[in-house]
């Protein structure tokens, strides 16, 4: 078993106590410096990270391979990269980039195939001079988002 494929099993040996938390990301350089990743349906607390980093530290051998390890939570403004992540933040406003365009919009809804995103625009009035106020939603499927960040307000 390589040394990331004993990190991996480690890992997800962790997250299935907490089943509410789960990885984002995993990186381990040539020096053997790990970085996890993790993100939850309710947020990641310092609990978590450091109940991750112990089953991971205390199964793996400094003899074998001088590593260092750093755990922690996905940060503000970094992109969604999974299904669960979109699910997670529905009712908050995000940035979505696609090929065509860029919308900061509500996040209405996710499944397992796309997002709706709905965002008040002034248009043309149909009839007569001038713009009016109207409500756009948008249907989104995760294979054509270039990139999706939660914005943050602070009002």
């Amino acid at each position: 078993m390589t040394f990331k494929e004993q990190v991996l099993k480690l890992l997800n040996d962790g997250l299935t106590d907490k089943p509410e938390v789960f990885l984002i990301d995993l990186s381990i350089s040539d020096t053997y410096k790990i970085i996890v990743t993790l993100d939850g349906d309710n947020g990641v607390n310092l609990q978590d990270c450091i109940d991750i980093s112990r089953v991971i530290e205390n199964n793996l051998d400094r003899e074998e391979h001088d590593f260092s390890l750093e755990v922690a939570s996905v940060g503000v403004g970094s992109p969604l990269k999974l299904i669960r992540q979109y699910k997670k933040n529905v009712g908050r406003t995000l940035i979505v980039k696609t090929a065509n365009e860029t919308i900061e919009a509500e996040l209405v809804d996710a499944n397992d195939e796309k997002i709706v995103l709905s965002w008040m625009a002034r248009e043309p009035k149909k009839i007569g001079k001038g713009k009016e106020t109207v409500q756009k939603t948008q249907e989104i499927p995760y294979s054509e988002i270039k990139e999706a960040v939660v914005t943050v307000n602070f009002n």
